[in-house]
């Protein structure tokens, strides 16, 4: 790649999905595979789904959760034991039919999500109240057939992780079910400085063989909502299919209640649609691989180097990962190049600020600059990575909250579908055949009822009834 290749790449306000697929192949995370509808992460990449899942990992394990791993197939007699999970994953299920060359006496599903193997695993393991709770997370990748793919938003075979738990009593399922929501909440704003809404989806949209289905939905830059991270609460249905029961203090029989919740590689595209611009990838330093790179420049090379490898063993002592970008390539090259990657911070070093005892801080951000003193130059990256984390979920926030919209009649909401981007909050009834009408009327669907709704007296949008919660809607990916 030249430099002028290095800086092509399309205009997220010009064509959205190809300004995300060119930054997906220009910043390097994934590139194309010769299996249909999957894609190859390049390490950079995985970097990042691998500082996802140490700071995901260390919240879990926070909170008593152990990591197991269960086989990759499930037996078809075993997936069909739970009828609605069956019907909602049927469409999407991969099946081998052949060992070797021999055929199987019964078909084995790859794994679409793992509940039937973990039901199977507590019907054995858990015999008392003393066993319980389980709380087991499971990290590994599963398979759903997908139609339409797009790196990291929906491939056939996509990397995530599932937390399955059982409990003596629903209240403590239920307890569970929000608490793995706000974690995934309070990730999302404190790691990755994405803004969501928490609540919970409609009877509709919820999981399939759920009671209850939690949700974070986060708004990208074009308005679209991605649903980022899910917790489930199964009461007993999952147990009573599956014979998962213990005794309980009384010697009686009783049956276990149950979670589920996971978030996955999708959540890299979050990233991507949320913070990147026409320059690139914009990663929060609190995710990002590397959180700097220095680019030594212009004449007196060993002295200018020998300076950027002081400042990086400084700021790597302050366990601040920082590369060192000392190629032959041309300084507006380097730049480019690592703006496409969404460093955080660069530290540009010259012979002539060697001289002036300085050198220039620019983030990324917003790409502006500042000059500062080769004498605490660590202590202000600190500073800098600091505020640039923080200033990336402000400008979020306050972008998507400019983006939402209140529709309180339906002449309101043919407005708003008509004119803006972004979601609608709207009144609704409840009844299922009117959120049908609204996807039919509008092109878009529920995206969660708010744990902090006020529904006063206002009407639903489409049959006029009076309202049983306000609810966010909205296109989704």
């Amino acid at each position: 790649m030249n430099e002028k290749e290095s800086k092509v790449i399309t205009s997220r306000d010009t064509d959205f999905a190809q300004w995300y697929t060119d930054l997906c192949i220009k910043a390097e995370l994934v590139d194309y595979s010769s299996v249909k509808g999957c894609m190859i992460m390049r390490p950079y990449g995985y970097a990042i789904w691998e500082n996802i899942q140490k700071e995901l990992d260390k919240r879990f394990k926070e909170t008593g959760h152990e990591n197991v791993y269960m086989p990759l197939f499930i037996p078809e007699s075993l997936l069909n034991k739970e009828k609605d999970h069956v019907e909602g994953f049927a469409p999407e299920v991969a099946w081998v039919t052949y060992g070797g060359s021999e055929k199987l006496p019964e078909r084995l599903c790859v794994r679409p999500t793992s509940e039937t193997l973990f039901c199977e695993h507590y019907a054995n393991i858990v015999k008392s109240y003393r066993d319980l709770p389980k709380l087991y997370n499971q990290w590994c990748s599963v398979v759903r057939w997908e139609k339409t793919t797009r790196p990291f938003l929906r491939s056939r075979e996509f990397l995530w992780q599932e937390g399955h738990t059982v409990h003596a009593t629903a209240e403590e399922a239920m307890e569970e079910t929000k608490k793995m929501l706000n974690i995934y909440g309070d990730f999302a704003e404190e790691v990755l400085s994405i803004p969501v809404i928490r609540g919970e989806k409609t009877e509709k949209e919820k999981f399939a063989g759920a009671e209850k289905t939690f949700t974070i939905e986060a708004m990208m830059y074009n308005g679209v909502a991605l649903q980022s991270g899910t917790s489930h609460y199964f009461g007993n249905g999952f147990a009573k299919a599956f014979d998962m029961t213990y005794l309980d203090r009384e010697n009686q029989l009783q049956y276990m209640y149950q979670t589920s919740w996971g978030i996955s590689t999708r959540i890299i595209g979050a990233i991507i649609m949320t913070h990147g611009d026409d320059h690139g990838l914009v990663l929060p330093p609190n995710i990002a691989p590397i959180k700097v790179v220095i680019v030594p420049i212009g004449k007196n090379a060993d002295a200018v180097l020998e300076k950027s490898y002081e400042i990086a063993r400084g700021l790597r002592a302050k366990g601040i990962e920082t590369k060192i970008d000392d190629s032959e390539k041309s300084p507006g090259f380097r730049f480019a190049e690592n703006e496409m990657k969404g460093i955080p911070v660069r530290i540009e070093i010259g012979s002539r600020d060697l001289e002036q005892g300085t050198c220039v801080l620019a983030r990324r951000d917003t790409l502006e600059k500042e000059v500062v003193s080769l004498d605490n130059v660590c202590e202000e990256v600190v500073r800098l990575l600091l505020d640039i984390q923080e200033s990336m979920l402000l400008r979020a926030k306050t972008r998507r909250d400019a983006m939402i919209h209140t529709a309180t009649t339906a002449e309101e909401m043919d407005h708003i579908i008509e004119e803006e981007s972004g979601f609608v909050l709207a009144p609704w009834c409840g009844n299922r055949e009117c959120e049908e009408k609204i996807k039919e009327n509008y092109g878009i669907t529920s995206r969660c009822i708010p744990f902090d709704e006020e529904v006063h007296k206002e009407k639903c949008v489409v049959c006029q009834k009076p309202a049983k919660h306000m609810v966010y809607w909205g296109k989704q990916y």
